[in-house]
């Protein structure tokens, strides 16, 4: 909304200029997401509590999360509302990946404020089936990928990048539509699984948003692509502005979610943060790269379903309790300890992540 206000101002004054540069969109992105969740969290906790929109804990979980009961949740909305406001004002609203990525996150936002809705009215952990989340879900992801595919200027668009080889990558043609939707939903519903404890989810999705912004600047990039030998891609910059706005939001909410919360992301927040995550990486064309930054989303959807195809199989349990940071807290780790080294590991696979760019 304001680059065009910018672009005419600075015909008359030429420093307004920086505002066209995508790394000053970017910043601004992040700060203004950033102080809007600074200075609305306190009024948004401050309503859930009178609205009584309390976190509803599962009685199976461990013992010491039934203090948490009550707490008030949703915080996603404030997550959205803090991209929404940043997006709006310093995005290139004419970038079609932009609005892809924007209105996919807000999608499945309001399945997951759905969700959560559900569980408070009926004061139970569950809340929409199953069945009913995933198909919505898939509807959503397929429109979205589609989309990218109808839409596609070049081959490269919806080619898969193979790691480790320069030069090298596949056409997938209609298969790019199924990759991209196993992608969206895989990740939203593995940040979903993650966000279990105080601050766990937030902090790593940041972390990977940061590093796919990066990534996405610089396959927009006909230089730095050259480079780094990864397809150039005209548009994709536009991510990192989006990124952004997902980075500053997501650490404004942090500070509220840090251990103790003041407040909960509930499914509102994991579920659209997951599925940022997704419709980036498809956007950007670097899958593999999302395996790795990503992978302690990887690995707490494995325990899960590990778990449950070995209580099926065998009716014996691989870890005391899925998913994976339940098993480090029922072995005594206290809560902060989880979380911090959990966001320490995270760190570390976001810089693996982008040095894997160097190594094609």
């Amino acid at each position: 909304m304001l680059l065009p206000l910018f672009e005419y101002l600075s015909e008359f004054f030429g420093p307004f200029r920086v505002v066209e540069f995508l790394s000053t969109r970017a910043i601004l992105a992040t700060l203004t997401s950033l102080m809007f969740s600074l200075i609305l969290g306190p009024k948004f906790i401050n309503k859930m509590r009178d609205f009584q929109v309390g976190q509803v804990i599962r009685s199976e979980g461990p013992q010491s999360h039934l203090s948490k009961q009550g707490t008030p949740t949703m915080g996603g909305t404030l997550i959205l509302s803090s991209i929404f406001l940043s997006v709006i004002l310093w995005g290139d609203l004419e970038n079609r990946y932009l609005w892809v990525a924007f209105l996919t996150a807000m999608s499945f936002g309001v399945l997951g404020w759905i969700d959560d809705r559900l569980k408070i009215k009926h004061k139970s952990s569950d809340g929409l089936s199953p069945v009913n989340k995933i198909l919505w879900q898939s509807v959503i992801a397929i429109l979205a990928c589609s989309y990218l595919y109808l839409s596609q200027e070049s081959i490269a668009e919806t080619s898969l990048i193979v790691p480790f080889f320069k030069d090298v990558s596949i056409p997938l043609g209609l298969g790019f539509i199924l990759l991209s939707y196993l992608v969206v939903i895989g990740t939203s519903n593995a940040v979903n699984l993650t966000d279990g404890l105080d601050g766990l989810a937030i902090l790593p999705c940041v972390m990977v948003a940061a590093g796919l912004g990066i990534i996405g600047y610089l396959a927009g990039n006909a230089i730095y692509s050259d480079f780094l030998n990864i397809p150039y891609l005209p548009g994709t910059g536009e991510m990192i502005v989006f990124c952004g706005a997902l980075v500053g939001s997501g650490i404004g909410f942090l500070w509220f979610n840090t251990y103790p919360a003041q407040v909960f992301m509930g499914d509102v927040g994991s579920l659209s943060l997951g599925a940022s995550l997704g419709i980036v990486t498809v956007i950007i064309r670097h899958e593999y790269v999302l395996l790795v930054m990503g992978g302690l989303f990887v690995i707490e959807a494995l325990s899960v379903i590990v778990q449950v195809a070995s209580f099926k199989l065998t009716g014996k349990r691989v870890f005391n309790m899925a998913p994976l940071h339940h098993h480090y807290e029922l072995k005594g780790w206290p809560e902060p300890r989880v979380i911090v080294r959990f966001w320490i590991i995270t760190f570390m696979l976001v810089l693996l992540g982008l040095a894997l760019l160097r190594l094609r």
